[in-house]
Formats: C-alpha cells, sequence, structure tokens
C-alpha cells in the first residue's frame, strides 16, 4: 500500500534465553513450541499499567481474561481464565511480578468434545478454570456446565498440555479448585450453574483421588449462600495456618463482593468474612480471583471487574492478613472489607521484570499468528494460512453453514480481546475473489451479541465496499447492508475507532493516508459471557470447487 512501510516485529531477551513463538498451526491440532523460562516481550500502544516509577493502575490487564487464576512457582507467576467457547482455549500468561504479564501459551488446543465445538457454541466451554502446581506438575480444572469437570496438566506450562481428563461428568459442575492436603488427602470444591444444574448459590466439596484424575465420593454441601450471599460461586480452595478457605464470589458478576470461608475441617461447617467490596470506587463487582503470596512473603488478590462491552478486566489488589481473616485493598474504616485500589505500589519481588503487555498487534511476519486470535470454534485446516515469506496472513473464503443467520453461527472468525476502553485498529488487506463467486466478503469486524463490520465483497460488477450492522445477532436478526463505494482496487486499509462506551467508528483509505468515515456509528456490546472483540472474517455464501482469500499485510493498534 503506498504511504505504508512494513513494520516488523521486536523480541527482547528479558533476562533468560530467547524464545520461540507459539507454532500456531491454524488447523484441528495445535502444535506449540515455546522454550521454557523464555516469553517475547511486547508493549501495547494503548494500554500499560506499569508506570515506570514503581507504581502500577489497575487494571492490569485492560481486556477479557475472566475468571482469572493464578499460581506462583519459584519466581514464576502463571494465570489462566475462562475462555468459553474461544479456541485455543485456558489461556497462559507469565509474569514475574503480577502487573506486567505476556502471552505464552494455551493449555487447551481444542474444544471438547470436538465434535460439539465444532460450531459456535457461544458462553459454554470453558467456566472459571483453577490452576495449581503438585508434585512438579501444573494442573488446570475447569468446568463445562454441559458435560462436567475436567483437568489437564503438564510439567512445563509453555509447551504442550495433556489431553483433557474428565474428573466428573454432569450437568452445571462448574467453577471447581483442587486442594492437595498435608496428610495425603485431596479435595475438589466446585458450585452450581442453576441454567443446568436446577440449583445454585451452594458450594460442595468432594474427596479426590491423589492423582487429581476423578472424584471419589459425593461429598457434602459446605455452603448456602441463598438468604446472605446469592449467585455465591468461583471457588478458590487453601489452607493457610490450620485453616481451610474457600474464597468465592457472591452477589452478582457486576455487583457482587469477595466472600472468604474459613473452617478447621474440608467439610465445614465454615465461617465467613467479606474481604473486598465496590465500597466508594468505581469498581463494581470486584471479586472472583486469585489470593498469590510472593516470594518476598507479600500477599496480593488478582479479580476482575465487570465492564460491559469490554469485558471482565483484570485487577490487582494487596492483600492483608488480621486474625487469620485477609482483607483487600484498602480498608479505610477498618472493619476489614477492603475496597479497590486505583494506584498502588507494585509488588515487592527478587526477579527484575521489564515492563511488558500482552501481544496486540499483528505484522504476520512469522510462522504463525500471534496468540491473542482466536476462532469462534473448533478450526479446520482450510481457514487460513501464514506466509511468512511475505508477512502476511492468507484467509480463504469459507461458507457459511447451512445453518447459520447470520456472523454469529459462523466459525471461522479470527477474533481477539478489546485491549483497552479507547484504541484505533487499522488493518491493510488484498482481496482476490474467487471468479467463479460472487458476494465473498472479506474485511474487519467488531463482534458482540450485535456486530458491525466494514467489508469487501465481490459482485457481478466487480469489488464494492460494504458496510454492514447486525443487531440481536445471538436471536438470528438478519443484517442490514449498505454499500459505501464501487472500488477500483482489491487492496485497501480498513479501520475502526474505539471511543468511550464502545461507540465504534468504521473508516477505510485506498491510499494509506486519508481516511473516509462512514456515516452510521456502532456501539459495541458484549458477547455470550464476554466482552465484544475486533477481528477479521472472510466468508461467501456459495460453493464451487475452490475459494478466494484475503491477504492481511497486518492487523495494528493504536491510541
Amino acid at each position: 500500500m503506498a504511504g505504508i512501510q512494513k513494520k516488523k516485529s521486536t523480541i527482547s531477551n528479558l533476562e533468560y534465553p530467547k524464545v520461540n513463538k507459539l507454532v500456531y498451526s491454524i488447523c484441528l491440532t495445535f502444535f506449540i513450541a515455546l522454550s521454557a523460562f523464555a516469553q517475547q516481550r511486547e508493549i501495547s500502544e494503548v494500554w500499560v499499567s506499569d508506570q515506570g516509577d514503581g507504581t502500577y493502575i489497575n487494571p492490569i490487564l485492560h481486556a477479557d481474561y475472566s475468571d482469572p487464576d493464578v499460581v506462583r512457582v519459584g519466581e514464576d507467576f502463571y494465570m489462566t481464565a475462562s475462555s468459553f467457547n474461544a479456541v485455543p482455549g485456558l489461556p497462559i500468561l507469565h509474569s514475574k511480578d503480577l502487573v506486567n504479564w505476556t502471552l505464552v501459551n494455551y493449555a487447551l488446543e481444542r474444544q471438547v468434545p470436538f465434535d460439539n465445538f465444532a460450531k459456535p457454541q457461544h458462553g459454554n466451554g470453558v467456566w472459571a478454570p483453577a490452576i495449581r502446581y503438585h508434585e512438579g506438575e501444573y494442573y488446570i480444572y475447569w468446568g463445562d456446565p454441559d458435560f462436567g469437570i475436567y483437568m489437564v496438566k503438564t510439567k512445563d506450562p509453555l509447551g504442550k498440555w495433556d489431553e483433557p481428563v474428565l474428573v466428573e461428568s454432569g450437568k452445571g459442575l462448574i467453577d471447581p479448585c483442587p486442594l492437595w492436603d498435608e496428610d495425603g488427602k485431596a479435595y475438589l470444591s466446585h458450585a452450581f450453574a442453576g441454567s443446568r444444574a436446577g440449583i445454585k448459590s451452594v458450594l460442595v466439596v468432594k474427596p479426590m483421588n491423589w492423582e487429581g484424575t476423578k472424584t471419589t465420593g459425593a461429598g457434602k454441601l459446605v455452603f448456602d449462600g441463598h438468604e446472605a450471599h446469592p449467585t455465591v460461586e468461583g471457588t478458590k480452595f487453601y489452607k493457610r495456618n490450620g485453616y481451610y478457605y474457600i474464597f468465592a464470589p457472591a452477589g452478582g458478576v457486576s455487583t457482587g463482593w469477595q466472600l472468604i470461608l474459613r473452617s478447621k475441617n474440608p467439610y465445614g461447617p465454615y465461617e465467613e468474612h467479606i474481604s473486598l467490596a465496590q465500597g466508594n470506587t468505581p469498581i463494581n463487582g470486584p471479586h472472583q480471583g486469585a489470593w498469590i503470596d510472593t516470594d518476598m512473603g507479600e500477599d496480593w488478590f488478582v479479580h476482575f471487574q465487570d465492564v460491559e462491552a469490554y469485558g471482565r478486566i483484570t485487577h490487582l489488589q494487596p492483600m492483608n492478613w488480621k486474625n487469620d481473616w485477609p482483607t483487600m485493598g484498602e480498608d479505610p474504616d477498618g472493619d476489614g472489607t477492603g475496597q479497590p485500589v486505583l494506584k498502588h505500589k507494585k509488588p515487592a519481588v527478587k526477579a527484575t521484570q521489564e515492563i511488558t503487555t500482552p501481544a496486540d498487534s499483528d505484522e504476520f511476519d512469522g510462522n504463525d499468528i500471534g496468540l491473542q486470535w482466536q476462532w469462534q470454534a473448533n478450526p479446520e485446516a482450510t481457514w487460513a494460512f501464514a506466509n511468512p515469506a511475505e508477512s502476511k496472513l492468507r484467509l480463504f473464503t469459507v461458507q457459511l453453514p447451512e445453518y447459520a443467520k447470520n456472523l454469529w453461527d459462523a466459525p471461522n472468525l479470527l477474533l481477539q480481546k478489546f485491549p483497552a476502553e479507547e484504541f484505533t485498529t487499522t488493518i491493510s488487506l488484498e482481496f482476490l475473489p474467487n471468479p467463479k463467486l460472487t458476494n465473498e466478503q472479506v474485511g474487519l469486524i467488531v463482534m458482540g451479541m450485535s456486530y458491525a463490520y466494514l467489508a469487501l465483497e465481490s459482485t457481478e460488477d466487480g469489488i464494492a465496499l460494504v458496510y454492514v450492522s447486525c443487531l440481536d445477532a445471538e436471536h438470528g436478526k438478519a443484517e442490514v447492508k449498505k454499500e459505501i463505494a464501487k472500488l477500483e482496487i482489491n487492496s485497501i486499509q480498513l479501520q475502526v475507532t474505539v471511543i468511550k462506551g464502545g461507540i465504534c467508528q468504521f473508516s477505510y483509505s485506498e491510499d494509506g493516508k486519508k481516511f473516509t468515515q462512514i456515516e452510521e456509528t456502532f456501539t459495541a456490546v458484549p458477547g455470550k459471557w464476554i466482552g465484544a472483540k475486533v477481528g477479521l472474517f472472510a466468508i461467501r455464501n456459495t460453493k464451487t470447487n475452490d475459494s478466494g482469500f484475503a491477504d492481511v499485510d497486518w492487523f495494528r493498534f493504536n491510541k
């Protein structure tokens, strides 16, 4: 494109050997190859928590890493989060200081059961995982509300994780967390999804085998939150100073608080304490996350905040113990219930950590696309081709499934999370339609339960630029399409600017210099249990013996 120079990404060694990128083959089986104790350094242009002066601001991740959980092993912190139906799933993030995070891997290459997740299953799949380190291995447990509680494990969190194990089958079993006790016994706590189990707001603890592969009994209901703590869920199970603790959010995703339960017996009875609530802050529903101690003896709590179209963004709170009860954040009135901090001194750790953030922009200059990308369903090998020789990603048009009423049902959307409250996304692409087909489309999309996109479309008269919106796509509503222009060229830059409130303004440029805005604006809305996403697509509504494609040169975020 005229006026645009190809920008190459850079890698810094930090304090350990250079890392190979995740070899993320866009096919049914993703091959993961990352060397240990390494990470790629990225600094976002739109959101950085580390202030460079020994302090950080919340959120530490202004992206939809929902239901985060964290484990420390030596000087390394590893985080995972809910991924629902997105593939790959169970993101693995790494940090040395709890503030600066890099997305380094995924624990779940494809969603199981494979056939079920061959088409989009919005809001289903991976709910509220727990990550733990036990006898030299990393374990992640999660609940799939339709199938049961699963587990994956590995000795190397940067390498390939084992195939998932179904620990307990059943409907509505969610938010599990394991605990291996000093006496050789193991337990699993979990909650219930009322939509499948017919009951919610209660927590159970069950016996589990030492290998962590199956529960071994019905266990016991240990807490009933119906009266004082409705929608109690999201269990995290710990032991400290002879007490068993269950950390559990209550009161609802956007309006709730962080509940702490403790007992001298894993099966109760449990006392209760509220350790974190909104207080006099703008941080609504502060709860559900991870207690972590550092190698310098400090305690911290990672949790999320629901901000609608921006998803459930990740915060970090200092945490202190008094009389064996934790308080998170700051406690101005001294009652033991904290409120979130907006800015704070960084955690004290032994390691040196440079400022870094999860990648968002992608130059497509390696063998694979960046880890920030996820599909809406288990992918097929024919959807995309990484072309490092030309530093481009080729997206082939895919016929919409017969059942698809709109792109809510399209499995081959390649999407990533909103990375900040305000940002601009620009892509550069070239469209080569199939001469045997019309109505092929390639473009830039903002996706949620409603969506909008700007795309190039093949027509009988050539290539057209179209703007499409679809309100209430979740319920099968039809798209509304407007032709913006006929194009004399097949290469273009497409752009969307997102401002506070999720308001999206699309624009385009044929020369890489001057951008023309689309008249309409679109307000982004959440997906099913997730925030809105932005990304790429290539589709068609007819079938032949081949397809057209788009060569995407780059995908960039800036302020």
